[in-house]
Protein backbone atom coordinates (compact mmCIF):
# COMPACT_ATOMS: atom_id res chain seq x y z
CA UNK A 1 0.00 0.00 0.00
CA UNK A 2 1.40 3.19 -1.10
CA UNK A 3 1.20 5.86 1.64
CA UNK A 4 1.81 9.64 1.18
CA UNK A 5 3.59 11.57 4.11
CA UNK A 6 4.24 15.01 3.30
CA UNK A 7 5.01 16.31 6.89
CA UNK A 8 8.49 15.89 8.16
CA UNK A 9 7.79 14.62 11.58
CA UNK A 10 4.53 13.04 13.37
CA UNK A 11 5.64 14.98 16.14
CA UNK A 12 4.55 18.23 14.35
CA UNK A 13 1.13 16.77 13.57
CA UNK A 14 -1.56 18.88 15.97
CA UNK A 15 -4.98 17.71 15.53
CA UNK A 16 -6.55 18.61 19.11
CA UNK A 17 -7.64 15.19 21.06
CA UNK A 18 -6.66 13.05 17.81
CA UNK A 19 -4.07 10.11 19.36
CA UNK A 20 -3.36 7.75 16.97
CA UNK A 21 -4.75 6.00 13.98
CA UNK A 22 -6.50 2.35 15.21
CA UNK A 23 -7.70 -0.52 12.89
CA UNK A 24 -11.62 -1.08 13.08
CA UNK A 25 -10.98 -4.71 12.61
CA UNK A 26 -7.60 -5.67 14.69
CA UNK A 27 -7.16 -3.04 16.95
CA UNK A 28 -3.23 -1.93 15.50
CA UNK A 29 -2.46 1.74 16.06
CA UNK A 30 -0.58 3.92 13.96
CA UNK A 31 0.94 7.72 14.10
CA UNK A 32 -1.29 10.20 12.57
CA UNK A 33 -0.86 11.03 9.15
CA UNK A 34 -2.55 10.47 5.75
CA UNK A 35 -3.05 6.91 5.83
CA UNK A 36 -5.88 4.67 5.67
CA UNK A 37 -5.30 1.14 5.82
CA UNK A 38 -3.96 -1.16 8.23
CA UNK A 39 -0.31 -1.98 7.66
CA UNK A 40 -1.41 -5.40 9.39
CA UNK A 41 -5.16 -6.48 8.30
CA UNK A 42 -5.53 -4.07 5.69
CA UNK A 43 -8.74 -3.29 8.00
CA UNK A 44 -9.91 0.52 7.93
CA UNK A 45 -8.43 2.89 10.17
CA UNK A 46 -10.24 5.70 12.11
CA UNK A 47 -9.16 8.24 14.46
CA UNK A 48 -8.49 7.33 18.14
CA UNK A 49 -8.65 10.08 20.77
CA UNK A 50 -7.78 11.35 24.51
CA UNK A 51 -10.47 12.98 26.20
CA UNK A 52 -9.01 11.91 29.57
CA UNK A 53 -9.28 15.43 31.76
CA UNK A 54 -11.95 16.43 30.57
CA UNK A 55 -15.03 17.66 32.98
CA UNK A 56 -18.32 17.20 31.72
CA UNK A 57 -19.98 20.20 32.85
CA UNK A 58 -16.88 22.21 31.65
CA UNK A 59 -16.88 20.42 27.98
CA UNK A 60 -20.87 20.54 27.93
CA UNK A 61 -20.72 24.76 28.62
CA UNK A 62 -17.65 24.99 26.43
CA UNK A 63 -19.32 23.50 23.42
CA UNK A 64 -22.73 25.61 24.12
CA UNK A 65 -20.45 29.25 24.12
CA UNK A 66 -18.98 27.77 20.80
CA UNK A 67 -20.12 29.02 17.46
CA UNK A 68 -22.79 28.28 15.45
CA UNK A 69 -21.51 25.60 13.61
CA UNK A 70 -19.39 22.13 13.85
CA UNK A 71 -16.47 24.09 15.32
CA UNK A 72 -18.72 24.40 18.68
CA UNK A 73 -17.26 20.62 19.09
CA UNK A 74 -13.70 21.31 18.35
CA UNK A 75 -12.69 19.38 21.73
CA UNK A 76 -13.98 16.20 20.29
CA UNK A 77 -12.94 16.36 16.62
CA UNK A 78 -9.28 16.37 15.07
CA UNK A 79 -9.00 19.76 14.47
CA UNK A 80 -6.34 22.18 15.99
CA UNK A 81 -7.54 24.05 19.15
CA UNK A 82 -7.39 27.36 16.36
CA UNK A 83 -9.31 25.68 13.65
CA UNK A 84 -12.47 28.53 14.09
CA UNK A 85 -10.17 31.05 13.21
CA UNK A 86 -8.81 29.79 9.76
CA UNK A 87 -10.35 30.31 6.23
CA UNK A 88 -13.06 27.14 6.08
CA UNK A 89 -16.88 27.33 5.35
CA UNK A 90 -18.05 26.62 8.68
CA UNK A 91 -20.55 24.58 7.83
CA UNK A 92 -23.22 23.07 10.56
CA UNK A 93 -25.58 24.05 13.32
CA UNK A 94 -28.24 23.01 10.78
CA UNK A 95 -32.02 22.96 11.95
CA UNK A 96 -33.82 20.44 13.38
CA UNK A 97 -36.88 20.66 12.38
CA UNK A 98 -39.60 19.14 14.41
CA UNK A 99 -41.92 17.84 11.64
CA UNK A 100 -45.27 17.74 13.14
CA UNK A 101 -47.27 17.46 9.74
CA UNK A 102 -45.38 14.99 8.47
CA UNK A 103 -45.71 12.65 11.54
CA UNK A 104 -49.23 13.04 11.20
CA UNK A 105 -48.86 11.89 7.77
CA UNK A 106 -46.84 8.87 8.73
CA UNK A 107 -48.80 8.17 12.02
CA UNK A 108 -46.36 9.37 14.48
CA UNK A 109 -47.32 10.27 17.89
CA UNK A 110 -43.89 10.47 19.63
CA UNK A 111 -42.03 13.33 17.96
CA UNK A 112 -40.57 13.70 14.63
CA UNK A 113 -37.86 15.46 13.53
CA UNK A 114 -35.93 16.39 10.32
CA UNK A 115 -32.43 16.84 10.74
CA UNK A 116 -32.33 19.11 7.54
CA UNK A 117 -28.76 19.61 6.12
CA UNK A 118 -29.98 21.24 3.07
CA UNK A 119 -28.75 24.30 5.20
CA UNK A 120 -25.28 23.98 4.78
CA UNK A 121 -22.76 25.88 2.76
CA UNK A 122 -23.17 23.92 -0.65
CA UNK A 123 -26.28 22.55 0.36
CA UNK A 124 -25.88 19.17 1.69
CA UNK A 125 -24.27 17.33 4.63
CA UNK A 126 -20.78 16.87 2.80
CA UNK A 127 -19.54 20.22 3.72
CA UNK A 128 -18.97 18.91 7.35
CA UNK A 129 -16.99 15.93 6.37
CA UNK A 130 -14.73 18.14 3.68
CA UNK A 131 -14.51 20.85 6.60
CA UNK A 132 -13.07 17.93 8.29
CA UNK A 133 -10.62 16.73 5.64
CA UNK A 134 -9.33 20.08 4.73
CA UNK A 135 -8.14 20.81 8.43
CA UNK A 136 -6.24 17.38 7.81
CA UNK A 137 -4.90 18.48 4.51
CA UNK A 138 -3.51 21.60 5.96
CA UNK A 139 -1.37 19.79 8.44
CA UNK A 140 -0.15 17.10 6.35
CA UNK A 141 0.90 20.26 3.98
CA UNK A 142 -1.19 18.90 1.01
CA UNK A 143 -2.01 21.27 -2.27
CA UNK A 144 -4.16 19.63 -3.93
CA UNK A 145 -8.00 18.93 -2.43
CA UNK A 146 -9.40 16.08 -4.87
CA UNK A 147 -12.29 13.55 -4.23
CA UNK A 148 -14.13 10.80 -6.08
CA UNK A 149 -17.77 11.84 -5.65
CA UNK A 150 -21.61 10.97 -6.57
CA UNK A 151 -22.21 14.84 -6.86
CA UNK A 152 -22.53 16.35 -3.61
CA UNK A 153 -18.71 15.62 -2.11
CA UNK A 154 -17.51 17.42 -5.29
CA UNK A 155 -19.14 20.48 -4.89
CA UNK A 156 -18.16 20.49 -0.95
CA UNK A 157 -14.45 20.15 -1.64
CA UNK A 158 -14.56 22.70 -5.00
CA UNK A 159 -16.29 25.42 -2.35
CA UNK A 160 -14.13 24.14 0.71
CA UNK A 161 -10.42 24.22 -1.49
CA UNK A 162 -11.69 27.81 -3.21
CA UNK A 163 -12.39 29.44 0.25
CA UNK A 164 -8.90 28.27 1.66
CA UNK A 165 -6.78 28.60 -1.18
CA UNK A 166 -6.40 25.22 -2.06
CA UNK A 167 -6.42 24.06 -5.89
CA UNK A 168 -8.92 21.12 -6.57
CA UNK A 169 -9.69 18.49 -8.82
CA UNK A 170 -12.23 16.13 -8.02
CA UNK A 171 -13.58 12.79 -10.26
CA UNK A 172 -17.40 12.60 -11.40
CA UNK A 173 -19.23 9.49 -12.65
CA UNK A 174 -19.84 11.42 -16.32
CA UNK A 175 -23.24 11.03 -16.22
CA UNK A 176 -24.31 12.31 -12.83
CA UNK A 177 -26.59 15.04 -12.76
CA UNK A 178 -26.46 18.53 -14.50
CA UNK A 179 -27.26 20.34 -11.60
CA UNK A 180 -24.79 18.54 -9.25
CA UNK A 181 -21.91 19.15 -12.48
CA UNK A 182 -22.62 22.93 -12.54
CA UNK A 183 -22.60 23.08 -8.71
CA UNK A 184 -19.13 21.37 -8.42
CA UNK A 185 -17.64 23.58 -11.56
CA UNK A 186 -18.77 27.02 -10.52
CA UNK A 187 -15.62 27.21 -8.13
CA UNK A 188 -13.11 26.77 -10.26
CA UNK A 189 -11.27 24.23 -10.00
CA UNK A 190 -11.02 21.33 -12.39
CA UNK A 191 -13.93 18.15 -12.74
CA UNK A 192 -12.99 15.21 -14.42
CA UNK A 193 -15.77 13.02 -15.40
CA UNK A 194 -15.19 9.26 -15.33
CA UNK A 195 -16.72 6.42 -18.22
CA UNK A 196 -18.59 4.67 -15.59
CA UNK A 197 -19.98 4.45 -12.28
CA UNK A 198 -19.19 5.77 -8.67
CA UNK A 199 -17.24 2.37 -7.59
CA UNK A 200 -14.89 2.90 -11.53
CA UNK A 201 -14.24 6.68 -10.26
CA UNK A 202 -13.12 5.27 -6.97
CA UNK A 203 -10.73 2.73 -7.85
CA UNK A 204 -9.28 5.06 -10.10
CA UNK A 205 -8.25 7.62 -7.36
CA UNK A 206 -6.88 5.07 -4.95
CA UNK A 207 -4.34 4.43 -8.31
CA UNK A 208 -3.74 7.78 -8.55
CA UNK A 209 -2.76 8.16 -4.77
CA UNK A 210 -0.02 5.28 -5.27
CA UNK A 211 1.62 7.13 -8.33
CA UNK A 212 3.93 10.29 -8.32
CA UNK A 213 1.51 12.24 -10.21
CA UNK A 214 -0.95 12.06 -7.08
CA UNK A 215 2.02 13.87 -4.57
CA UNK A 216 0.77 16.06 -2.96
CA UNK A 217 -2.86 15.45 -3.38
CA UNK A 218 -5.10 15.22 -0.58
CA UNK A 219 -8.11 13.07 -1.13
CA UNK A 220 -10.47 13.50 1.32
CA UNK A 221 -12.29 10.62 0.97
CA UNK A 222 -9.14 8.10 0.43
CA UNK A 223 -6.35 8.97 1.87
CA UNK A 224 -7.50 11.80 4.30
CA UNK A 225 -11.20 9.39 5.03
CA UNK A 226 -10.56 8.93 8.93
CA UNK A 227 -10.28 12.31 9.11
CA UNK A 228 -13.16 13.07 7.04
CA UNK A 229 -15.53 10.41 8.60
CA UNK A 230 -15.30 12.20 11.57
CA UNK A 231 -17.61 15.21 10.54
CA UNK A 232 -20.39 12.74 10.52
CA UNK A 233 -20.38 12.82 13.99
CA UNK A 234 -21.11 16.14 14.22
CA UNK A 235 -24.67 14.84 12.93
CA UNK A 236 -25.12 13.45 16.47
CA UNK A 237 -23.98 15.66 18.34
CA UNK A 238 -25.75 18.29 16.69
CA UNK A 239 -29.12 16.30 17.05
CA UNK A 240 -28.64 15.49 20.75
CA UNK A 241 -27.67 19.34 22.05
CA UNK A 242 -30.98 20.82 19.82
CA UNK A 243 -32.87 17.65 21.55
CA UNK A 244 -31.71 19.08 25.05
CA UNK A 245 -28.69 16.94 25.63
CA UNK A 246 -30.92 13.86 24.81
CA UNK A 247 -30.58 11.06 22.80
CA UNK A 248 -33.21 10.62 19.96
CA UNK A 249 -34.89 6.70 20.60
CA UNK A 250 -34.94 6.17 16.75
CA UNK A 251 -33.00 7.55 13.91
CA UNK A 252 -33.10 6.97 10.21
CA UNK A 253 -29.92 7.53 8.05
CA UNK A 254 -29.15 7.47 3.94
CA UNK A 255 -26.98 4.67 3.02
CA UNK A 256 -23.93 5.28 0.70
CA UNK A 257 -20.93 3.86 1.53
CA UNK A 258 -22.35 3.48 5.42
CA UNK A 259 -19.87 6.04 6.80
CA UNK A 260 -22.14 8.57 7.52
CA UNK A 261 -24.33 5.80 9.95
CA UNK A 262 -21.16 4.25 11.72
CA UNK A 263 -19.88 7.88 12.50
CA UNK A 264 -23.11 9.33 13.87
CA UNK A 265 -23.41 6.23 16.13
CA UNK A 266 -19.62 6.63 17.41
CA UNK A 267 -20.69 10.27 17.80
CA UNK A 268 -23.55 9.10 19.85
CA UNK A 269 -21.11 6.59 21.89
CA UNK A 270 -18.87 9.01 22.91
CA UNK A 271 -21.59 11.27 23.90
CA UNK A 272 -22.27 8.51 26.48
CA UNK A 273 -19.21 7.70 27.33
CA UNK A 274 -18.38 11.82 28.15
CA UNK A 275 -21.78 11.62 30.15
CA UNK A 276 -23.22 14.55 28.09
CA UNK A 277 -26.29 12.32 27.49
CA UNK A 278 -27.82 9.93 29.55
CA UNK A 279 -27.20 5.94 28.92
CA UNK A 280 -30.16 5.07 27.57
CA UNK A 281 -30.87 2.63 24.23
CA UNK A 282 -31.45 4.57 20.53
CA UNK A 283 -32.42 2.50 17.20
CA UNK A 284 -30.13 3.12 14.36
CA UNK A 285 -31.88 2.36 10.90
CA UNK A 286 -30.07 2.78 7.18
CA UNK A 287 -32.18 3.90 4.23
CA UNK A 288 -31.43 2.78 0.73
CA UNK A 289 -32.62 3.23 -2.98
CA UNK A 290 -33.83 -0.69 -4.26
CA UNK A 291 -31.86 0.08 -7.14
CA UNK A 292 -28.72 0.08 -5.42
CA UNK A 293 -29.46 -1.67 -1.87
CA UNK A 294 -26.39 -3.57 -1.36
CA UNK A 295 -26.69 -3.31 2.14
CA UNK A 296 -30.33 -3.77 2.98
CA UNK A 297 -29.96 -7.00 0.86
CA UNK A 298 -27.20 -8.40 2.95
CA UNK A 299 -29.76 -7.33 6.45
CA UNK A 300 -32.68 -8.84 5.09
CA UNK A 301 -31.01 -11.97 3.89
CA UNK A 302 -29.28 -12.45 7.16
CA UNK A 303 -25.79 -12.03 5.65
CA UNK A 304 -22.31 -10.70 7.40
CA UNK A 305 -21.25 -9.80 3.97
CA UNK A 306 -22.32 -6.83 1.48
CA UNK A 307 -22.13 -8.40 -2.15
CA UNK A 308 -21.56 -5.66 -4.49
CA UNK A 309 -23.97 -4.58 -6.52
CA UNK A 310 -24.43 -2.37 -9.81
CA UNK A 311 -26.24 0.95 -9.16
CA UNK A 312 -29.86 1.91 -11.18
CA UNK A 313 -32.09 4.41 -9.60
CA UNK A 314 -32.14 8.10 -9.56
CA UNK A 315 -31.22 8.64 -5.97
CA UNK A 316 -26.98 9.01 -7.71
CA UNK A 317 -25.96 10.38 -4.49
CA UNK A 318 -26.45 6.98 -2.71
CA UNK A 319 -25.20 5.10 -5.81
CA UNK A 320 -22.65 3.15 -4.47
CA UNK A 321 -22.70 -0.33 -5.70
CA UNK A 322 -19.85 -1.51 -3.18
CA UNK A 323 -20.27 0.69 -0.24
CA UNK A 324 -17.03 0.55 2.38
CA UNK A 325 -18.77 0.64 5.78
CA UNK A 326 -21.82 -2.01 4.49
CA UNK A 327 -20.58 -4.97 7.19
CA UNK A 328 -20.08 -2.26 10.15
CA UNK A 329 -23.63 -0.91 9.39
CA UNK A 330 -25.59 -4.03 9.34
CA UNK A 331 -23.62 -4.64 12.88
CA UNK A 332 -24.81 -1.32 13.96
CA UNK A 333 -28.70 -2.35 13.01
CA UNK A 334 -28.53 -5.06 14.55
CA UNK A 335 -26.58 -4.30 17.74
CA UNK A 336 -29.13 -1.49 18.28
CA UNK A 337 -32.61 -3.21 16.93
CA UNK A 338 -32.58 -1.02 13.92
CA UNK A 339 -32.92 -2.13 10.37
CA UNK A 340 -32.16 -1.57 6.74
CA UNK A 341 -34.77 -0.85 4.16
CA UNK A 342 -35.30 0.59 1.10
CA UNK A 343 -37.53 1.68 -1.17
CA UNK A 344 -38.47 1.88 -5.38
CA UNK A 345 -37.64 5.27 -7.11
CA UNK A 346 -41.45 5.98 -7.16
CA UNK A 347 -41.21 5.99 -3.57
CA UNK A 348 -38.69 8.27 -3.43
CA UNK A 349 -40.17 10.48 -5.53
CA UNK A 350 -43.38 10.25 -4.06
CA UNK A 351 -41.59 10.67 -0.43
CA UNK A 352 -39.86 14.17 -1.66
CA UNK A 353 -43.26 15.64 -2.53
CA UNK A 354 -44.89 14.59 0.87
CA UNK A 355 -42.28 16.18 2.32
CA UNK A 356 -42.07 19.09 0.81
CA UNK A 357 -45.48 19.55 0.60
CA UNK A 358 -46.29 18.84 4.95
CA UNK A 359 -43.28 20.57 5.57
CA UNK A 360 -41.99 22.79 3.31
CA UNK A 361 -38.20 21.15 2.73
CA UNK A 362 -37.18 20.34 -0.44
CA UNK A 363 -35.36 17.44 -0.45
CA UNK A 364 -32.85 16.13 -2.67
CA UNK A 365 -33.52 12.33 -4.09
CA UNK A 366 -31.38 10.59 -0.60
CA UNK A 367 -34.11 12.33 1.49
CA UNK A 368 -36.84 10.83 -0.50
CA UNK A 369 -35.10 7.59 0.57
CA UNK A 370 -34.96 8.50 4.38
CA UNK A 371 -38.78 9.54 4.37
CA UNK A 372 -39.62 7.17 2.08
CA UNK A 373 -37.98 4.43 4.49
CA UNK A 374 -39.46 6.04 7.26
CA UNK A 375 -43.36 5.43 5.90
CA UNK A 376 -42.57 1.66 5.25
CA UNK A 377 -41.06 1.00 8.82
CA UNK A 378 -44.25 2.78 10.17
CA UNK A 379 -45.83 0.90 8.04
CA UNK A 380 -44.22 -2.65 8.81
CA UNK A 381 -43.74 -2.28 12.45
CA UNK A 382 -40.34 -2.23 12.38
CA UNK A 383 -40.31 1.50 13.49
CA UNK A 384 -42.25 2.19 16.91
CA UNK A 385 -44.19 5.21 15.98
CA UNK A 386 -44.50 6.78 19.31
CA UNK A 387 -40.92 6.67 20.08
CA UNK A 388 -38.95 10.42 19.38
CA UNK A 389 -37.62 9.40 16.25
CA UNK A 390 -35.28 11.83 13.79
CA UNK A 391 -34.86 11.65 10.18
CA UNK A 392 -31.96 12.77 7.98
CA UNK A 393 -32.44 14.93 4.74
CA UNK A 394 -28.79 15.51 3.86
CA UNK A 395 -29.00 17.75 0.40
CA UNK A 396 -31.37 20.44 -1.40
CA UNK A 397 -33.86 19.27 -3.67
CA UNK A 398 -32.72 21.69 -6.43
CA UNK A 399 -29.65 19.69 -7.07
CA UNK A 400 -32.00 16.77 -8.07
CA UNK A 401 -34.72 18.69 -10.18
CA UNK A 402 -34.95 15.97 -12.67
CA UNK A 403 -36.71 13.73 -10.36
CA UNK A 404 -39.65 15.76 -10.24
CA UNK A 405 -39.40 16.91 -13.12
CA UNK A 406 -43.44 16.29 -13.69
CA UNK A 407 -44.23 19.15 -11.20
CA UNK A 408 -45.68 22.59 -12.74
CA UNK A 409 -48.38 25.08 -13.04
CA UNK A 410 -51.32 24.18 -11.55
CA UNK A 411 -53.29 26.44 -14.26
CA UNK A 412 -52.90 29.08 -16.79
CA UNK A 413 -55.04 31.72 -16.58
CA UNK A 414 -55.81 35.23 -17.98
CA UNK A 415 -55.49 38.09 -15.66
CA UNK A 416 -58.58 38.69 -14.97
CA UNK A 417 -60.85 37.35 -12.06
CA UNK A 418 -63.44 35.65 -14.43
CA UNK A 419 -60.48 33.55 -15.65
CA UNK A 420 -60.06 33.26 -12.11
CA UNK A 421 -62.77 31.58 -10.74
CA UNK A 422 -63.81 29.85 -14.18
CA UNK A 423 -60.15 27.16 -13.09
CA UNK A 424 -61.65 26.97 -9.70
CA UNK A 425 -59.46 29.17 -7.95
CA UNK A 426 -61.70 30.92 -5.91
Amino acid sequence: MAVQTVVSSTDSVNLGPAAALSCRECGHRVPLGPVFACEECFGPLEIAYDFSGYDTEELRKRIEAGPANIWRYAPLLPVPADVADKPNLNPGWTKLVKADNLARELGVTGGLYVKDDSGNPTHSFKDRVVAQALEAARVFGFTTLSCSSTGNLAGAVGAAAARAGFRSCVFIPHDLEQGKVVMAAIYGGELVGIEGNYDDVNRFCSELIGDPAGEGWGFVNVNLRPYYAEGSKTLAYEIAEQLGWRLPDQIVVPIASGSQLTKIDKGLQELIKLELVEDRPYRIFGAQAEGCSPVSTAFKAGHDVVRPQKPDTIAKSLAIGNPADGPYVLDIARRTGGAVEDVTDAQIVDAIRLLARTEGIFAETAGGVTVGVTRKLVESGALDPTKTTVVLNTGDGLKTLDAVAGTGLTATIRPTLDSFREAGLA
